[in-house]
């Protein structure tokens, strides 16, 4: 039986809301100190006030922009590999091998690394978000070269179409869905590697604004960032997800359950 989907939806948002006016109540009762966790109202005015005089939107390009040069270098970087490594065998076994180890660290912990190699200004930061990235694009569009179905490659074969026309025609289309998951679950790191990565001698963008927010105590300040940085993960998987739609028209559309 299906469930009424307009009412289910405002249903879920009751839990999120009581949630909302327990922290307000908790907060104006002084059980909830703004030392350790400011007000759902006071971070509302804390985000417009920051907005208004500029210092979130700054703070938001120079972080937009990080991510934006470490996923580029990422994707750059895992599709020419993914590609080579699904197709050959010889660069399956010379590429695989080392990216597998290399995805088994924790990233994250390659941070000091980094500063040893590249100081503290803006490569560690791009780099880090790059490492974070890399993987999951590279992981995904490999494994949908290597799924690519056996029966279409006959079909390809069938008709004519060359090696190359094969792999043009059919097995790149048919790793695209991969690719694309690997994106979204790329950006999603990428947003994740830049809130650690900002924390180390950030001078500009959401990270500074976090650094300076502790040494003050001031937790609104800290939670503005924090659901900016979410926002944004929020907002690029959601261009992804467009971008997905658009590309894929050709899959026919599952049955709805």
């Amino acid at each position: 039986m299906r469930d009424n989907a307009p009412t289910s939806g405002w249903l879920r948002l009751l839990s999120p809301l009581a949630l909302l006016l327990l922290w307000q109540l908790a907060s104006a009762c002084g059980l909830l100190p703004p030392r350790v966790l400011a007000s759902p109202a006071q971070i509302v005015a804390t985000a417009w006030e920051l907005t208004r005089a500029g210092t979130l939107p700054q703070g938001l390009a120079v972080s937009v922009l990080r991510v934006a040069a470490g996923f580029g270098i990422a994707l750059g970087l895992a599709v020419p590999l993914a590609i080579l490594a699904g197709l050959f065998r010889l660069g399956e076994l010379v590429l695989d091998p080392p990216l597998q180890m290399l995805k088994a660290m924790p990233f994250l912990g390659l941070l000091p690394l980094f500063i040893l190699w590249f100081g503290i200004g803006e490569a560690p930061k791009v780099g880090l978000v790059a490492i974070g990235a890399v993987f999951p694009i590279y992981l995904t569009l490999h494994a949908g070269i290597r799924g690519t179905d056996a029966r279409l490659l006959e079909a390809g074969r069938t008709l004519g179409l060359s090696w190359l026309g094969q792999v043009r025609h059919v097995v790149l289309p048919g790793a695209l869905p991969a690719l694309l998951v690997g994106i979204r679950y790329g950006l999603s790191l990428a947003w994740l590697s830049l809130v650690v990565a900002e924390q180390i001698n950030a001078g500009s963008g959401l990270g500074a604004l976090i650094a300076t927010a502790r040494d003050f105590l001031q937790t609104d300040v800290i939670i503005v960032c924090l659901l900016v940085y979410a926002a944004m993960g929020l907002a690029t998987d959601g261009l992804v997800r467009l971008l997905e739609a658009r590309a894929l028209r050709w899959r026919p559309d599952l049955p709805a359950a």
